[in-house]
């Protein structure tokens, strides 16, 4: 999540917030209330979906993915790098359907059926070299991004599956995704008021050591009273469950960043107004998806 750990910017860098968007400060750089407004309408997706249905909440989780992957396709093809978006969204589909009916198995079963898809598919296409645009032109470029995005987001998402298929699986997916956006807004909040020092100038100027630390405080506050009173855990957990999150959460939103800054782009896309892009939202959330299973399978017990 690109606010996470973000701090103020230089006095000199946002101006006087003049000739800016309506809602969209020189501080912050974005427009706090569509954020706000955008930010509750997913939440009550997610708690609706998963209280209601759980396989629907299977389904939101894979569209939202999905069109996190095409956005990224679309960024890449930008470059001049081409990955298969159509086996990417079925390998996304399968690992997040074999995750949830066929345990972990499933979900390296589907990763492996993917990868091998996508090395395939793109010997078919022919390259875009000036020796008459091969097959082979290009080929180890578009594989490695294939592969990328497979891994990131689409085999990170099937951990979803793992993570809601016991019956107290809503339970954790609550606490997943609540003490993922804990280090977001106490990351923002700490980052403009606080924000001097900043953590990653060259990656993501706006990022202070500062908001991590909000970020670290709000997610183990978080994640000791969620897992106590959603899952009967101990204090001691869940503090540690948000401790690991805050570093996984970080770590997720500045690969996003270098991603952008490699491809040029300020953001991913532009569907959720003071966003951006939907893998402008996932990006901390998939990473902590993994120790969100490991930890709360480990609990839970």
């Amino acid at each position: 999540m690109e606010s996470a750990a973000d701090g103020a910017s230089p006095p000199d860098a946002g101006g006087d917030g003049k000739n800016r968007p309506d809602g969209v400060t020189g501080r912050t750089g974005r427009n706090l209330p569509a954020a706000i407004a955008v930010g509750l309408g997913l939440g009550a997706l997610v708690i609706g979906s998963l209280y209601v249905f759980k396989v629907l909440f299977l389904v939101v989780a894979a569209v939202a993915v999905g069109i996190g992957v095409t956005e990224l396709v679309r960024a890449f093809a930008t470059r001049g790098i081409h990955v298969p978006l159509v086996p990417v969204l079925a390998g996304l589909a399968l690992m997040v359907a074999g995750a949830y009916w066929g345990g972990p198995a499933g979900l390296v079963g589907g990763f492996a059926v993917t990868l091998f898809t996508l090395l395939v598919w793109r010997m078919f296409r022919r390259g875009d070299g000036e020796s008459g645009g091969h097959v082979t032109d290009g080929y180890v470029r578009d594989a490695s991004a294939s592969v990328l995005v497979a891994a990131y987001p689409a085999f990170l998402a099937g951990f979803v599956g793992l993570l809601l298929e016991p019956a107290d699986g809503p339970h954790r997916v609550v606490i997943f995704v609540a003490v993922t956006v804990a280090s977001d807004i106490g990351g923002y909040a700490a980052g403009v008021l606080f924000g001097r020092h900043r953590m990653a100038p060259v990656i993501s100027p706006k990022k202070t050591w500062e908001g991590f630390a909000g970020s670290a405080l709000t997610c183990v506050v978080v994640g000791a009273w969620l897992v106590t009173w959603l899952l009967d855990g101990e204090l001691w957990q869940g503090a540690l469950l948000g401790a690991v999150f805050v570093v996984f959460a970080t770590a997720g939103d500045l690969v996003e960043s270098v991603i952008k800054r490699d491809l040029r782009i300020k953001d991913l896309g532009t569907l959720l107004p003071g966003h951006g892009g939907m893998m402008d939202r996932l990006d901390s959330l998939v990473v902590t998806l993994v120790p969100a299973w490991v930890l709360l399978e480990l609990f839970a017990r």
